[in-house]
């Protein structure tokens, strides 16, 4: 097994994303790249620790690639927009790459030139691409957030478009 992390906005919508694709074993959602020890999801919301919403995904490589995690991390959410994505703002809400190796890096650096090449976003990509540091994990009530409460609103009027829009887009990829 392996592991990405992404930090793409609310952990509990791409969360819900990446826990629908196969060759994906766990999903976990947490916090990282800040200066605050242990912190709490009060501490993340004032946004000033330096944490991102993040979620760590183990995936068998044999089964789905880096690059096609990092494809639908980049198309399921707004990778242009600075410290935000929809109405959740601050740095907390960054997009953002924490690679593990070398091979990330690359694979990251990669994929967002092709993405500018290709044109896929009308702005520039302001992702993130910084190494792993220490990863806290959120607290309970945030795992398996949207399978959970998936009748809340924010579930309903957020995330389900953004699972409609994956559905659509990576239907082959789906358990």
């Amino acid at each position: 097994m392996e592991q990405a992390i992404f930090g793409g906005g609310c952990f509990w919508c791409t969360e819900a994303v990446f826990q629908n694709l196969k060759g994906v074993t766990k999903v976990v959602s947490g916090y990282m790249g800040g200066h605050k020890l242990n912190p709490s999801y009060e501490d993340i919301c004032k946004g000033d620790t330096g944490h991102a919403e993040i979620i760590r995904i183990e995936f068998n490589p044999e089964e789905i690639s880096f690059d096609d995690l990092l494809l639908v991390f980049f198309k399921t959410h707004d990778p242009t927009t600075l410290n935000m994505q929809g109405n959740d703002v601050g740095n907390q809400y960054r997009s953002v790459v924490f690679y593990e190796n070398q091979e990330q890096k690359l694979a990251t650096e990669n994929m967002i030139d092709q993405l500018e090449k290709d044109m896929v976003f009308e702005r520039p990509i302001v992702t993130e691409v910084t190494p792993v540091s220490i990863f806290y994990s959120a607290e309970d009530y945030h795992q398996d957030y949207y399978n959970n409460n998936a009748n809340k609103a924010y579930c309903v009027h957020v995330i389900q478009p953004k699972l409609h829009k994956f559905i659509r887009e990576f239907r082959e990829k789906l358990r």
